[in-house]
């Protein structure tokens, strides 16, 4: 192909683009892989999230209904006050919770020590948490200003792939997909943890005592 008639493929394709009714010239490739191997919650899912999410640098703990309380006190200790959503189950609060009704400014969230949440899925493939601000989630801001995010992930919330991530959380809430804690790096590649949410996170994976034995 010529210079000429490669810049004049390119102006014909800008020009397609910016008309009133712009045409599909290529179409891509969609052979992607839409589903797992595993069920949501198998064994396996659950070992690649802990590997994914622990190189992301994450805290990975293990959880049943029976030892949840010593996980959650755990991964809480040395803190004073613990932003909840008004909807995490009762049997989960800290003895430090503070209940967020929404009228904390930035200012006042940071000042609180950890939040505590649920979650909505996630994907193993990735090591990807979404968070939709249900109930039991709470707004946006509430898990992203605090330096420590405890969130509880059950097990049969994980799943395999992305798109089968996706078809589990309504597109039109606000979604906050979280791969680890928040971390930076400069030009010289120095990480810095913290800038854009949580330094820390931590995620208790949830097991019905059946599953764990």
């Amino acid at each position: 192909m010529t210079t000429g008639s490669a810049r004049d493929d390119v102006l014909a394709r800008i020009r397609n683009a910016l008309s009133a009714s712009p045409t599909a010239t290529i179409e891509p490739a969609r052979g992607y892989r839409r589903e797992g191997h595993y069920s949501p919650g198998a064994p396996q899912l659950l070992s690649q999230l802990t590997e994914r999410l622990t190189d992301y640098r994450a805290a990975v703990h293990a959880a049943t209904p029976d030892t949840l309380a010593s996980v959650l006190e755990a991964a809480l200790a040395g803190t004073r006050r613990v932003l909840v959503p008004p909807g995490l189950p009762g049997d989960w609060m800290p003895a430090t919770a503070v209940i967020d009704d929404g009228s904390l400014t930035p200012t006042e969230l940071d000042t609180v020590d950890a939040v505590l949440t649920a979650c909505t899925a996630a994907a193993a493939d990735t090591g990807t948490i979404v968070l939709d601000a249900s109930p039991d989630q709470g707004r946006r801001a509430s898990t992203l200003i605090p330096d420590r995010h405890v969130c509880v992930l059950r097990a049969a919330q994980v799943v395999q792939t992305v798109p089968e991530l996706l078809s589990r959380v309504d597109p039109r809430r606000p979604l906050t997909f979280i791969s680890g804690p928040s971390a930076t790096s400069d030009i010289e590649l120095q990480r810095v943890e913290g800038v854009h949410g949580p330094r820390t996170l931590i995620v208790v994976i949830l097991s019905d005592s059946k599953a764990s034995r």
